[in-house]
């Protein structure tokens, strides 16, 4: 690993600003207009969220409140989408928010800078756990995820400076333990991302986006750390799947992929490293991806606006929706609470 800045020259990110143009334009001709719903084989995609998202990011099914709970990273808010009104509501807060997981005594837990925070949702209020990466003030919280035992995982990354530039190996992965004491699981993270486990809970799925595929650590359920020494790519990503971000998994054990700038989410079999099925969808930033719904068998795919250009947006009238697809054949797992 390395650490430096990616530079690039004026003229090189016009040409690929143009070059996103035309992908984007060749992509939304074979999307359709108003409210999103098409049907693949036994696949089913609508919209359920119709509100744009700069970044959607991070769905996670409450069952207990039978809602989908979500962040906009860029908006700076954590939302809440009610599948039986099909209302949403939104708390914003003071600075970017890169995940939100359930906690079990009631409320979330949040990120939103660089620090770890609970949220009351009937205040509503925040009241910050840890505050992490005081010496990085360019870098922010990006997704995070709960293990089976409660713990919350959730890393970080550096901003942009510039379109095309961006400091590299800035980011870390962290776990903040029901104790409320924060751990460093990894370090020289370039875009911290989707985050998994295994069925069993001995393997720890982890992306980091620049790296464009799937990793695979040995993983201690009981001590809650990841054997960095333990290493090893699960599934490369293809020039047309684009770049990973989300990540979720189901009770077969197969890996669920958003593929952001690809328009898909993609099945992985993490055995054997294959792609087992791709589902296009109606908006090419794709971001996250959960299970949810009363038997766990929907999915909820979110997405983004933000990166996208002006005659991209006119082409992309679904960019920034929330979209739920039926008809997959397989469950996921649910939600774990943090316990702390």
């Amino acid at each position: 690993m390395w650490a430096g800045h990616l530079k690039v020259t004026a003229g090189y990110i016009r040409l690929c600003n143009l070059l996103r143009e035309i992908i984007h334009v060749a992509f939304s001709r074979e999307r359709s207009t108003a409210r999103y719903c098409t049907t693949m084989s036994s696949i089913r995609i609508e919209t359920v969220v119709k509100e744009k998202n700069r970044m959607g990011e991070c769905p996670v099914w409450e069952e207990r409140q039978n809602c989908l709970v979500f962040v906009d990273i860029n908006s700076q808010k954590v939302c809440r989408w009610d599948s039986n009104s099909k209302e949403v509501q939104c708390v914003p807060l003071e600075a970017r928010v890169g995940s939100v997981a359930l906690r079990k005594s009631g409320g979330y837990v949040v990120t939103v800078g660089t620090r770890f925070a609970f949220l009351n949702w009937g205040d509503p209020s925040l009241t910050t756990i840890a505050e992490l990466e005081s010496d990085k003030p360019n870098n922010r919280f990006n997704d995070g995820k709960v293990d089976p035992m409660g713990r919350y995982f959730a890393g970080t990354m550096a901003e942009e400076t510039a379109p095309g530039v961006r400091a590299r190996r800035q980011g870390a992965l962290y776990t903040l333990f029901p104790d409320c004491s924060v751990l460093t699981q990894l370090e020289e993270v370039d875009i911290s991302n989707g985050l998994a486990w295994s069925l069993d809970h001995r393997t720890f799925f982890y992306i980091d986006s620049l790296a464009y595929a799937v990793h695979a650590f040995d993983y201690d359920i009981h001590t809650g750390k990841i054997d960095r020494c333990s290493c090893r790519p699960v599934y490369k990503l293809e020039k047309e799947e684009a770049m990973p971000d989300g990540m979720c998994i189901d009770t077969e054990g197969k890996l669920w992929v958003a593929c952001i700038d690809g328009g898909r989410v993609i099945r992985i079999d993490p055995e054997t490293g294959k792609r087992l099925q791709t589902v296009k969808m109606p908006a090419s930033r794709i971001t996250s991806c959960c299970f949810g719904g009363k038997d766990y068998s929907e999915m909820y795919v979110t997405s983004a606006t933000d990166g996208l250009g002006k005659v991209a947006l006119t082409k992309e009238p679904n960019a920034g929706e929330i979209f739920k697809i039926t008809g997959l054949g397989v469950k996921g797992v649910p939600q774990q609470y943090f316990t702390g």
